[in-house]
C-alpha cells in the first residue's frame, strides 16, 4: 500500500477522539498509541485490536462526514468492550438514531451490495434442497406470492446463527450445519420460513433503533405448523 493510499485512509482526528473517549470511560492505566482508520467493510462494523501498546482500530467508512458524536460513540463503544466499562448513554441513543437513519440505511445497502460476498453454493445441499422448500413454504404461507431470493448454504459452519437473510444481495444463506440427517425436515423448514419472515417484513426503524423482529412478524412466525417442535429441537441442537 502507498503511503498516500493509507494517509487518504486516516480517520483526521481519531486518535484523539479515542484518547479523549478513553478517559471519559475511566478506563484505567496508560492509554494506547491508537492508529484510527477507515475501512471498506461490506457493512456497519468497527474492530479493533490491541498489540502491546498500540490500539488499531478500523472504523467502517460509512462514517465518512459523520457528525464528532458518531465517531465518539464508535469509539465508546469499541473501548467499553475491552476495558468493561458503561458506554454513555448519550452516545449509545445518539448512534442508534445515527444507524436508523434513512441516508444511513440506503448507504449501508449500497455498499453492502457491491461489496457483500453473493452466496455460491446450490440450494441442493447433501441432504436438503432449499428450492422446492422454498416454493412449497411460499405456496402455504405465503400464496405463492413472495419474491424468491437467491437461495444457497454456507460455506463454512456458523456458531450464532441457522440462516440469514440479506435484503442487499437479495439472498437468503442457511447454515450448512442444519444440512445433516440428523436434523429433521420440520426444523430446517422452519429456519427458512423465519428468514422468508424477513423477506416480507424488511427491517424498520424503532424507537430502540433497527427492529428485526416486529410483533406482526413473531405473531405470523407462530404459524407454521411445527413452530413449537422445531424451536425445542433447535434449542437442544448439539
Amino acid at each position: 500500500m502507498t503511503r498516500a493510499k493509507t494517509q487518504k485512509l486516516i480517520v483526521p482526528g481519531g486518535a484523539q477522539i479515542f484518547q479523549r473517549v478513553y478517559t471519559r470511560l475511566g478506563c484505567q492505566g496508560r492509554p494506547p498509541q491508537f492508529a484510527v482508520e477507515f475501512y471498506p467493510y461490506a457493512n456497519l462494523m468497527h474492530t479493533i485490536r490491541l498489540k502491546e501498546e498500540c490500539a488499531c482500530v478500523r472504523l467502517s467508512d460509512v462514517l465518512r462526514g459523520a457528525p464528532l458524536v458518531i465517531f465518539e460513540a464508535a469509539a465508546a463503544i469499541l473501548l467499553s468492550r475491552i476495558y468493561r466499562r458503561h458506554a454513555p448513554h448519550e452516545l449509545l441513543a445518539a448512534y442508534r438514531r445515527f444507524t436508523a437513519a434513512p441516508h444511513t440505511r440506503r448507504r449501508i445497502a449500497k455498499l453492502r451490495g457491491a461489496r457483500g460476498r453473493r452466496v455460491q453454493s446450490s440450494p441442493n445441499g447433501a441432504v436438503y434442497d432449499l428450492a422446492p422448500m422454498f416454493k412449497k413454504l411460499n405456496k402455504v404461507y405465503f400464496g405463492g406470492r413472495l419474491h424468491r431470493p437467491r437461495l444457497g448454504w454456507s460455506e463454512r459452519t456458523w456458531r450464532t446463527q441457522f440462516g440469514c437473510f440479506d435484503p442487499a444481495l437479495d439472498q437468503i444463506v442457511m447454515n450448512r450445519w442444519l444440512d445433516r440427517p440428523i436434523v429433521p425436515l420440520f426444523a430446517v423448514e422452519y429456519v427458512l420460513f423465519h428468514e422468508m419472515l424477513h423477506v416480507k417484513h424488511p427491517l424498520r426503524a424503532a424507537a430502540c433503533g433497527i427492529e428485526a423482529h416486529s410483533r406482526e412478524f413473531r405473531d405470523e412466525e407462530k404459524r407454521y405448523a411445527h413452530y413449537e417442535r422445531a424451536r425445542k429441537f433447535l434449542d437442544r441442537l448439539p
